[in-house]
């Protein structure tokens, strides 16, 4: 089988004669060729050159070609802040201070989208019989918390027609970006929506169900393949997500694969994922990748399984780390060997930690993937910030991401299961749900 084969194969729920694996090389790609992520996100042949070095090295059965949330919103009136070692952040919400309905349908030729296209083209011919090109789109809601801020979480409880009708908008947005994406080549539309970790499934009912239904029936009537990629802690909304129908689904180290792919078996789905990319990825060695690998596979039940990060891969992931998982994905047996009487070793929190009892404010902790790319990180902290920003009273507020070894370590001796998550005066307050601003000062004036 061609890696493109086993994709597909995998996709119709039938044996492969092996695991696929779709690492999500995003910016990372840029690293491979020793070029920064502004000018892998922006010039076509330079992401042309990082996609082919990453499937020479990475040897991938599917790879995306651009991993950018922010493409669609760019276009559409979002300001970015850009980074030589990330993807780009919104940095403006065109609809924060309105309620009014674009009527804008990005074309084809606009901005970065034209960008994403133009490379699509060029990889088609070289590497497109053989490997199953993903191509990355913002998802329904998130592209409207681009659009509208963190207000869109107050919205969804007071206009919820507003919310609705802004749904409605940025769906046909991205029904047209995946129209554009299919015709240049696309193999599989990966339609990355990390705001839905952050709902409830009685506001994924409400708000969701329709929307994503409606992409996933576009997408499969344009003769293209779908993936639900959600990032977070999506646990309680992966049945939901299933009942819209996509082909696939990913999800990242936050969520069980084993529970989740009990419930994906059920209704026909395959899933993917969930490689932790900084605590081992970034951070461990060979061994502990494909350790964790051999494990994963080892838990779960044969069939509709691609392995993958977790999410985008940072930046600065070690090529050999990459290469490791790999060929613990294609030669499972020989890794397994390899690692049989392998046991990683945790690195020790050597900080301090605060003193909750005895605090002179209230000390509100963010803790976070990386709120520069991660976007439910980004809309957490957001809302953390606003809350803090209009308080009267003097608030503390950090930050930590989960980007370095020592706040990798914070994260234990405190006891972060989830995230993002908000924890005030070291009690956990909000676990993967974004507050709105009166819920979180709510909370914080229980402390003063």
């Amino acid at each position: 089988m061609t890696g493109k084969e086993r994709v597909f194969t995998t996709l119709s729920g039938l044996p492969t004669d092996r695991l696929p694996w779709v690492p999500f090389t995003g910016v990372h790609a840029g690293k491979l060729v020793g070029y920064d992520a502004i000018k892998v996100s922006t010039e076509v042949d330079a992401l042309v050159e990082a996609a082919l070095e990453v499937n020479k090295l990475y040897q991938p059965d599917g790879q995306p070609v651009m991993f950018d949330l922010q493409v669609e919103a760019e276009v559409l009136g979002c300001e970015l802040l850009w980074s030589d070692d990330s993807p780009p952040t919104v940095k403006t919400h065109p609809l924060a201070e309105t309620t009014d309905i674009p009527k804008k349908i990005p074309t084809a030729d606009e901005g970065r989208i034209k960008t994403h296209l133009d490379a699509i083209r060029k990889l088609k011919p070289l590497i497109g019989d053989t490997t199953a090109l993903y191509g990355v789109c913002c998802g329904p809601f998130t592209l409207a918390s681009h659009l509208r801020g963190t207000e869109i979480f107050m919205d969804m409880m007071l206009e919820p027609e507003y919310v609705h009708a802004l749904l409605d908008y940025s769906t046909r947005v991205i029904k047209a970006v995946s129209t554009y994406l299919i015709e240049a080549g696309i193999d599989i539309v990966a339609v990355v929506d990390p705001l839905i970790s952050q709902i409830s499934p009685a506001h994924f009912g409400e708000f969701m169900h329709v929307p994503f239904s409606d992409l996933f029936d576009h997408i499969r009537a344009d003769g293209a393949k779908s993936s639900f990629f959600v990032c977070g802690n999506a646990t309680m909304n992966i049945e939901p997500m299933c009942k819209t129908k996509p082909d696939s689904m990913s999800v990242d180290e936050n969520v069980s694969l084993k529970d989740a792919k009990a419930i994906t078996d059920r209704y026909g789905v395959t899933i993917g994922g969930n490689i932790p990319l900084t605590s081992v990825m970034l951070f461990g060695n060979q061994q502990d990748n494909m350790k964790v690998v051999v494990d994963l596979i080892d838990s779960l039940s044969p069939g509709r399984l691609i392995i993958s990060p977790g999410c985008d891969m940072p930046y600065d992931i070690p090529f050999e780390n990459a290469i490791a998982i790999e060929h613990a994905v294609h030669e499972t047996e020989s890794a397994r060997s390899m690692v049989s009487n392998y046991t990683k070793e945790e690195v020790a929190f050597t900080g301090v930690l605060p003193d909750y009892e005895h605090l002179d404010a209230p000390l509100v902790e963010v803790f976070t993937l990386d709120s520069t790319t991660c976007a439910a990180c980004t809309y957490m902290l957001a809302a953390a910030t606003e809350a803090v920003g209009v308080m009267k009273e003097h608030v503390d507020l950090v930050e930590y991401k989960y980007t370095t070894q020592q706040n990798i370590a914070r994260c234990r001796a405190i006891g972060v299961k989830k995230l993002p998550s908000i924890y005030i005066n070291g009690q956990l307050e909000f676990s993967s749900i974004i507050p709105s601003r009166e819920e979180l000062i709510s909370k914080i004036k229980k402390v003063l």
